[in-house]
């Protein structure tokens, strides 16, 4: 059974904590935010050294709040700390770093659209893998929903499809999907511990990875040196992406599913991309153009379809 992740009702933070609705607006708030910050540091930065920075920021910042849930967790983590980290790598650490390749080539606008159909890629996932049961109206929002992505990442020139023509950074933006859906189908078997010990561990496993994927593909760690150098921006990002994305997003969202329950907390996926693009036409100065609007207007068509259907297998 998982374990709560507030025991007291006092104080500011245990407040915030007992407020579902307004932490199921927050948490993807901060995951849409990590989009933006990381495109407004393209040319700054290598994407391997941001991912290494983060990963290993992240866990630094994650540890000294997860000691006791680590010792109380410790005889199923001694068992299990391959996979929980494992789940790090994959879900943390590939996934970001793809993300944050892609948006070298890409806008934000277009990255925010595009991982906004990934609740319809982890339902038709589990309806391949683990044959979860599903009507054809939610394939149809599936199919609905993914052709949303695929005019985004056209350009809203679906025919570039016949020629394979995709802008490579939407293709890395695809993989970095892909590769959290598998991660969402592998959490099926996560162990039963607490949450700050699952990102504690998770986490570590994610920073080593970082700095691995940092040696083999960015600049080698050595460039960790060249962090103090940096200008103050990239060591706003740095911190914003160590601590909300990676720590408050993910506490926020767990503590909303614990008091409102999962089937009322998924939704709020759904608001990732809509702060994403928001945070990329105010922040980034990006322009919308009238594909965007138009796979924005299907993807959403998708989701509300298939959510639909879903409630009616009830």
């Amino acid at each position: 059974m998982t374990k709560p992740l507030v025991a007291e009702n006092h104080g500011l933070i245990a407040r915030l904590l007992n407020q579902p609705y307004l932490l199921l607006i927050l948490a993807p708030l901060f995951w849409g935010g990590n989009v933006v910050a990381a495109k407004l540091v393209v040319g700054e930065i290598d994407p391997f050294l941001l991912l290494a920075t983060r990963c290993v920021g992240a866990t630094l910042f994650i540890l000294p709040f997860s000691w006791r849930f680590l010792a109380a967790d410790w005889p199923v983590i001694r068992r299990t700390w391959p996979l929980v980290m494992g789940y790090g790598a994959l879900g943390y650490a590939l996934y970001n770093v793809l993300l944050y390749v892609g948006l070298t080539t890409t806008t934000a606008v277009n990255s925010s659209i595009e991982t906004g159909a990934l609740p319809m890629m982890i339902l038709l996932a589990n309806f391949i893998v683990f044959r979860v049961r599903a009507n054809w109206l939610q394939i149809l929002g599936v199919i609905i929903a993914i052709s949303g992505v695929m005019l985004t990442a056209t350009h809203g020139n679906p025919a570039r499809l016949l020629t394979l023509d995709i802008n490579i950074g939407d293709g890395f933006v695809l993989l970095a999907c892909l590769t959290y859906t598998a991660y969402t189908l592998a959490l099926k078997f996560r162990p039963q511990i607490h949450m700050m010990s699952f990102m504690a561990v998770a986490f570590t496993g994610a920073a080593i990875t970082g700095v691995v994927m940092l040696q083999m593909f960015g600049p080698g760690i050595g460039s960790f040196a060249e962090l103090p150098a940096m200008s103050p921006r990239v060591w706003a990002v740095l911190v914003y992406v160590m601590i909300f994305p990676s720590m408050f997003s993910q506490v926020f969202y767990a503590r909303g599913v614990e008091l409102v329950g999962p089937n009322r907390a998924a939704p709020s996926h759904n608001l990732i991309p809509v702060f994403g693009a928001l945070g990329s036409v105010i922040i980034l100065g990006e322009s919308l153009h009238l594909y965007h609007y138009a796979a924005a207007a299907i993807i959403i068509g998708g989701i509300v379809l298939a959510e639909w259907a879903a409630r009616r297998l009830k």
